[in-house]
């Protein structure tokens, strides 16, 4: 499965799930130990956007040329502006030649294809986040989580596990299924903050 195929299922899955999230779950704790709801949508509307340029082939520094999200009165869900930057985001993986481009990424420079990989795993983690943060049911096909759980066990290497990017992977409880051993692999706990099940 090419990661356009993967992508083009992970980020309209997220963008219905952030429709979803009310304002008053935006300051709840995430499995994401640095970031808070509105944390995460903060760190994906802010990669995203760097992301849209790199694929195009364009300047990093020309991020605000590609900048139209609407914006977000304060205190409320970021919902527009996430759904902008997403679907700018995937138009981009899928323009011609962003596949072979290569990609100066934060581990590396890399080829399109490559870090579009990367990108699946990190929105695939960060939408588990959101959706355990805001109890919602996170259903993405099983061969998309197959395919990205792939990737991420052959590509995430120890040094990458800096406590920050990813943190040291966890045990995942005996028959667990995929997207929860992928999770534990990623570094997440798979209990629910008890602020969130309350």
């Amino acid at each position: 499965m090419e990661p356009t195929e993967q992508l083009a299922v992970i980020l309209p899955t997220i963008i219905d799930l952030v429709d979803r999230i009310e304002a008053d779950q935006l300051g709840h704790p995430t499995p994401c130990a640095d970031f808070d709801v509105q944390g995460v949508l903060d760190h994906m509307i802010g990669l995203g956007s760097t992301f849209v340029p790199a694929f195009l082939g364009e300047p990093v520094s020309d991020v605000a040329a590609h900048d139209d999200t609407p914006p977000t009165a304060d205190g409320q869900v970021p919902a527009a502006a996430f759904r902008s930057v997403m679907t700018s985001l995937l138009a981009a993986v899928e323009s011609p030649g962003a596949m072979d481009r290569m990609i100066d990424a934060p581990f590396g420079t890399v080829p399109g294809s490559v870090f579009a990989r990367f990108v699946a795993f990190d929105g695939l983690i960060h939408g588990w986040d959101l959706a355990t943060a805001t109890g919602q049911a996170y259903n993405l096909p099983s061969d998309v989580v197959a395919e990205v759980s792939a990737f991420a066990r052959e590509a995430l290497s120890a040094d990458m596990r800096d406590g920050d990017t990813f943190a040291a992977e966890v045990p995942a409880p005996a028959g667990a299924d995929e997207l929860s051993a992928l999770v534990a692999f990623s570094g997440r706990e798979l209990a629910v903050p008890a602020e969130v099940r309350s």
